[in-house]
């Protein structure tokens, strides 16, 4: 097993609000599910600590431990071994999964908008990618969904890896604030929590990433293909209760209520209160889909195609996926979120 940090309870208030008799057997009853997440961030994946919160996953007869574990890869590892049914990398490290043959599914977009951005100190001279040619860029991990997205911004620019600049792992919030105040790195592949905690750590970041790049979804929900053909039943419940956990969470009428179950899940992450609610903020608004006629959860085939694209231009994959198709499917979600 790999060493992770359980965050989530076993949902037992079911069994507890029910005659003893019947809430047994309830709890009998719950398929015990474990959903794994690249960080132990709880406001990360909202959605899924509201529906805990909310008690959606139990009215499915779901019973979901959450479990933290370090960057894309080890989430998709976590699948592929069987460890986890579902989890939340991000779709670069997907599609390099695909080509090494693991059966790795997208089923939920919840980073609608792209979750990272390359930021440099307020006060540097970089004032576009181009700019750091010749640079360091720090990143959480070596293997992480950041390194593909700025891979691809850098390309952009006219920069390759190791000819014009270098990538270098720095990990997050602590270390990552001292690479820059030592001049390890002059840019960094943040994710929105990434740059919030930064600022509040004494480095005043900006961002530098060009509009067009913002149109890549970020981390989303993933399953292995062998789940959704043996119990797409199972499948269904899950992405049902995750939409309407990112549903309530969306609504500012429930904003008290979601901080609680936040703090619920990572009691640490939420001990500045203020810093939480702002970084729950700048989370949730990158999930708002730019067009909402397809409803929460929705994924552009468009975007798997540039996604794609931009995974062979990175080196990351070898040339295009036999049936790009198989990486996704939004038919989970247009049926929950009442789209189809």
């Amino acid at each position: 097993m790999i060493s992770r940090r359980m965050f989530t309870t076993a949902l037992t208030g079911l069994a507890l609000s029910l005659p003893f008799g019947l809430g047994q057997a309830a709890a009998q009853e719950m398929t015990k599910v474990t959903f794994v997440q690249p960080s132990p961030s709880a406001i990360n994946s909202f959605n899924v600590f509201v529906a805990i919160g909310e008690g959606y996953f139990a009215e499915e007869g779901l019973e979901v431990t959450v479990e933290a574990i370090n960057g894309s890869s080890a989430v998709l590892q976590a699948l592929s071994s069987g460890q986890a049914q579902f989890g939340r990398p991000g779709p670069g490290p997907v599609l390099a999964a695909r080509e090494r043959g693991v059966d790795a599914v997208f089923i939920y977009n919840f980073a609608a908008r792209s979750n990272f951005g390359l930021v440099v100190p307020s006060d540097s001279a970089v004032q576009a990618p181009a700019d750091l040619k010749g640079q360091v860029v720090g990143v959480g991990t070596a293997d992480g969904a950041e390194v593909g997205f700025a891979r691809n911004v850098l390309a952009g620019s006219g920069l390759t890896e190791n000819t014009d600049y270098t990538f270098l792992a720095v990990g997050d919030g602590g270390p990552a604030s001292a690479a820059f105040s030592s001049g390890e790195i002059a840019a960094y592949s943040a994710s929105t929590a990434d740059a919030a905690i930064l600022n509040q750590r004494g480095v005043s970041v900006r961002e530098i990433t060009p509009p067009e790049y913002m149109r890549f979804f970020g981390n989303g929900f993933v399953t292995s293909g062998e789940l959704i053909r043996s119990n797409p039943e199972l499948v269904e419940k899950f992405v049902r209760a995750i939409w309407r956990g990112h549903a309530f969470a969306m609504d500012d009428a429930n904003r008290e209520k979601v901080l609680a179950h936040l703090a619920a899940g990572n009691p640490q992450e939420s001990e500045d209160a203020a810093f939480a609610s702002a970084l729950f903020d700048a989370v949730r608004a990158k999930t708002e889909p730019v067009d909402m006629s397809n409803g929460l959860g929705y994924q552009p085939p468009e975007v798997w195609e540039e996604w794609q694209q931009v995974a062979i231009d990175g080196g990351d994959l070898s040339g295009p996926l036999p049936d790009l198709t198989a990486v996704y499917t939004n038919d989970f979600t247009l049926k929950v979120n009442g789209s189809n």
